[in-house]
């Protein structure tokens, strides 16, 4: 089954079934070239009706009170008001699952993961066949985000007000070993999740984290480049070989399969390895698999926002060893079947807000 089907068909699944409700759509972005491109993506689309364009975030705001669209795609750079700053205003005064759309979103991910603090459910780059990129792809991805965009609950979209938190900031890590790991997983609306919580753990403990995240490789590294700039833990790419150290969050892409594997009674080794069928999400479960064998009752398994179903024997292993397992509270999860599935095969696992997940994985330690 190809991507952009199984996409569709979880979209369905989301919107129960289809209820024959078309999602109106806001375009904004300053070049009419692009706001062309995006028109076209969705003008053939019977789920899908674009209520209007926009060229700047001040007509956005305009728009957004005039038409109250399901969804909106938001430029980052644009002249008069920027996507950032509107987005601030869209969030306070007409909440709205909103998905940023720039060129700029390799180079400027700073300003990128800015936008998801300030509430934007996703980001994706502008469709573009420099290099050679498959232009139907980046379109068939676009249609896929912001379909499911249209399902998220507003309630679950909020401003993160905690980075950085200076609190946790500057404490002694220098701790001889890790007796426990905490393996977390996320897919489509993880980043919101994990801004959350990775800045909110505690160093100072003998504990090592281990996050895989499905998103290209490039945004990953940008991701761990972000979230250490704000975080008490060190976070950081996870690097095959590398003897795992408590106090570090270890930041993996879902097209890896990150492990761990013991090599003494106190030190345990990262094994990092291209994912043999990249295109089946399974980088969850290797992950809290390893870590229940390695760690048993002091092993930790999360799962966060996602579609598909990866995480959910790998939690279920990780409370049959007598671990604890965690999962994301659906009310809060942007996208709910990984926490569905999580919570069909482990019934007995937690479940947490985002905002309190950070607070309940120190408690446990």
């Amino acid at each position: 089954m190809s991507t952009v089907k199984k996409h569709s068909d979880e979209f369905a699944e989301a919107i129960d079934g289809g209820t024959g409700k078309v999602l109106k759509l806001l375009i904004v972005d300053d070049s009419k070239i692009l706001r062309d491109s995006v028109t076209r993506i969705f003008q053939n689309d019977k789920d899908v009706e674009i209520v209007a364009v926009a060229k700047n975030g001040r007509e956005a705001l305009a728009a957004v009170q005039e038409h109250r669209p399901d969804v909106i795609t938001l430029d980052i750079r644009m002249p008069e008001m920027d996507g950032v700053t509107a987005l601030k205003h869209i969030m306070i005064r007409y909440p709205t699952p909103v998905v940023m759309l720039s060129s700029l979103t390799m180079e400027g991910a700073a300003v990128t993961f800015d936008a998801l603090r300030y509430g934007a459910v996703d980001f994706i780059a502008k469709p573009s066949a420099v290099n050679g990129e498959d232009v139907s792809a980046q379109e068939g991805e676009i249609r896929n985000k912001v379909k499911f965009a249209s399902v998220v609950e507003v309630e679950a979209i909020k401003y993160i007000r905690n980075l950085p938190n200076l609190e946790l900031m500057g404490q002694d890590v220098s701790l001889p070993e890790c007796h426990r790991i905490v393996a977390i997983g996320a897919a489509e609306g993880g980043y919101g999740a994990l801004l959350k919580i990775v800045p909110n753990l505690r160093a100072d403990r003998q504990v090592a984290y281990m996050v895989t995240l499905y998103a290209a490789q490039e945004y990953v590294d940008a991701f761990a480049t972000y979230l250490n700039n704000y975080s008490a833990v060190e976070v950081k790419r996870a690097v095959h070989d590398e003897l795992l150290r408590p106090g570090v969050c270890y930041l993996n892409a879902g097209g890896n399969y990150m492990t761990v594997h013991r090599q003494t009674d106190d030190n345990c080794r990262l094994h990092v390895q291209p994912a043999p069928f990249a295109s089946r999400k399974g980088a969850v479960d290797m992950l809290m698999f390893s870590v229940a064998e390695a760690m048993g009752e002091n092993a930790v398994g999360v799962v966060l926002s996602g579609t598909g179903s990866d995480g959910a024997e790998g939690l279920e292993e990780i409370h049959r060893v007598g671990g604890s397992a965690v999962v994301q509270d659906l009310k809060t999860c942007l996208y709910k079947n990984m926490a569905n599935a999580a919570l069909a095969w482990c019934p007995d696992a937690t479940t947490v807000s985002d905002s309190q997940l950070a607070q309940v994985i120190n408690d446990l330690q």
